[in-house]
């Protein structure tokens, strides 16, 4: 899943500013699910390719790729707070773009993500290191968000505009994350921010 994995990161790291910063439904949401190598599948039956929630709440925002043949792991309860089983297979074949290379693609839970190790379902339940994590920024709007890697780098940031993840989904998000290698780069920009306005 590395050769996928990279992929991903490199269409990463080329999203340009206007793709970063635009209206969050209608341009940054999908071209985060493309980047990631998974289609925008809003209609779809959740266990059936639903993309809907990727990067939408506060948990599901680590993009993950996997081997074909570990996309069909289950959870036996050594991720914290997800459920048993957790049988994400078919649904990770549907969703998944072919272009970026073997495996597949998923926007997994960040849970347990702020242990070291990570603690989390890429980590645990897949056996993968994140592509890109996407942290909001705990500016006083959590309106910025950035985009790290598994070792907590930045990949990219952006500040969309519409009808953005709810607010407290924004925050949660952030405390998930928060004092872990995760937040750091969050945190550099949000100090930017306020040593700004």
């Amino acid at each position: 899943a590395v050769e996928r994995m990279l992929a991903v990161r490199s269409r990463v790291q080329n999203l340009t500013n206007g793709e970063l910063d635009g209206d969050w439904e209608e341009v940054v949401r999908p071209k985060l699910l493309w980047a990631g190598g998974l289609k925008d599948l809003r209609t779809a039956i959740p266990g059936q390719g639903y993309t809907g929630h990727s990067f939408n709440d506060y948990n599901h925002v680590d993009l993950t790729c996997m081997l074909d043949r570990v996309s069909n792991n289950e959870n036996d309860g050594i991720v914290q707070q997800i459920a048993i089983g957790n049988q994400l297979g078919p649904g990770i074949r549907i969703a998944s773009l072919p272009d970026l290379g073997p495996g597949g693609s998923w926007s997994t839970c960040a849970n347990g993500c702020n242990k070291d190790p990570p603690q989390d379902v890429a980590h645990l339940q897949f056996r993968s290191r994140v592509a890109f994590k996407l942290v909001w920024c705990p500016t006083e709007q959590f309106d910025k968000f950035v985009l790290v890697d598994d070792d907590g780098k930045e990949l990219a940031r952006g500040s969309p505009t519409g009808k953005l993840p709810n607010i407290r989904q924004r925050q949660l998000n952030y405390q998930l994350v928060a004092g872990s290698k995760y937040a750091k780069a969050a945190d550099e920009i949000a100090k930017l921010s306020t040593a700004t306005e």
